[in-house]
């Protein structure tokens, strides 16, 4: 399967996961939000807000060759 590279972004509690190649990281074309989350070992229940390109974005977005992914754990306030 071809590959492709996009930007990872992971914030707050997420960014220990963060590999060394996240500028330039290299994935399967065809890959999703929800298969890199899998690949990166996060646990299921860390990622709550996904960005694709500064839009919101669901596990099930295909991701292509460019695109920046952020991922967001869960924010508490009060």
């Amino acid at each position: 399967m071809a590959k492709i590279h996009i930007t990872l972004k992971l914030f707050a509690t997420l960014a220990p996961y963060l590999p060394e190649n996240a500028d330039h990281f290299q994935i399967s074309d065809g890959t999703t939000v929800q298969a890199l989350i899998t690949d990166l070992h996060l646990p299921s229940d860390a990622v709550k807000l996904i960005f694709v390109n500064g839009r919101k974005q669901e596990t099930t977005y295909v991701l292509k060759p460019g695109d920046r992914l952020g991922l967001f754990p869960p924010v508490g306030g009060g």
